[in-house]
């Protein structure tokens, strides 16, 4: 894409227009609003200083993408939205052309995580909502992955421990509206995926707990699919 490239005169334009009555035919050093349009179908439009995109941008991407926001040397840095053609839309902080620092990501499905981000990936303390049954993933985040933390049901029934493939796994505790409390382990199990389509891990999860709260251990288990 044209804007991860650091300058403008290293590509071929099909048009660049100043504002004003400037008189140029390209951006090199120049510093002002203006429209540059690329050869291969991006737009931006926005602020340029010396010859670069600095202050407040539109790009407009061939695939259909659209980015708002700051620009820094050509990047997309400090606060900006991004609405993806296929993937959602992401708004908050950027730092070198990625997603870095706090912001929210709607996916398609209208799942949402707000929190922190670093170079790209979910990063730091973050929430995660689940738009189909209102469930959320309350914690720790690590290269895009939940690691520990709670997970909230709708009824206020929480799960708080540690997560592998953004599923409870190992020593962790189970809390109840009511009070009560249930200690266990989760051990989870991948199942191959025969399906070379779908990339989601299949992974059974096996819940154990103090034998004499095996009532309680029985409601665990009517909830741990997610």
């Amino acid at each position: 894409m044209a804007d991860e490239n650091p300058d403008d005169n290293n590509f071929e334009f099909i048009k660049f227009l100043p504002e004003g009555d400037q008189k140029t035919k390209s951006s090199r050093d120049y510093t002002g609003r203006g429209q540059a349009k690329y050869a291969n179908n991006e737009i931006y439009e926005g602020e340029y200083v010396d010859g670069k995109r600095n202050g407040k941008g539109k790009y407009n991407y061939a695939n259909g993408d659209l980015y708002f926001g700051d620009f820094i040397n050509n990047a997309k840095h400090g606060i900006g939205k991004l609405t993806y053609k296929e993937k959602g839309e992401y708004f908050g902080q950027w730092e070198n052309g990625k997603r870095h620092g706090e912001g929210n990501f709607t996916y398609p499905n209208k799942d949402q995580y707000s929190g922190w981000w670093a170079f790209g990936k979910k990063e730091g303390n973050g929430t995660y909502i689940y738009n189909d049954t209102g469930m959320r993933l309350v914690g720790l985040w690590k290269e895009n992955k939940f690691v520990s933390g709670r997970w909230i049901l709708p009824n206020g029934t929480y799960y708080e421990g540690e997560f592998d493939n953004n599923k409870p796994n190992k020593v962790g505790v189970w809390q109840f509206k009511n009070g009560n409390q249930v200690q266990g382990t989760y051990n989870q199990k991948i199942i191959p995926n025969e399906d070379s389509e779908d990339k989601k891990l299949n992974i059974e999860m096996k819940w154990a707990s103090n034998g004499y709260l095996y009532q309680n251990a029985d409601l665990v288990n009517a909830h741990e699919k997610f």
